[in-house]
């Protein structure tokens, strides 16, 4: 009896570290996809900036060129 009790228990503390195991990998690969997405977002920004910048740029030469 103190035998099939001690395997009982010893099975559910088993799945209880498998389910934590599983737990923890889930909740890494979405921060891993979080990260992804806000590394993709700021790249997206950047390109943004960059464009305006050479708006900017282009309408200062512009501004420049008629000045003359």
């Amino acid at each position: 009896m103190k035998t099939l009790f001690a395997l009982a228990v010893t099975l559910a503390l088993a799945g209880c570290s498998v389910e934590t195991a599983s737990t923890a990998a889930t909740a890494a690969s979405l921060k891993k996809q979080e990260l992804e997405q806000g590394q993709k977002s700021m790249q997206r920004a950047e390109e943004k900036i960059d464009g305006a910048m050479q708006q900017m740029q282009q309408r200062a030469d512009g501004a420049a060129g008629t000045e003359k």
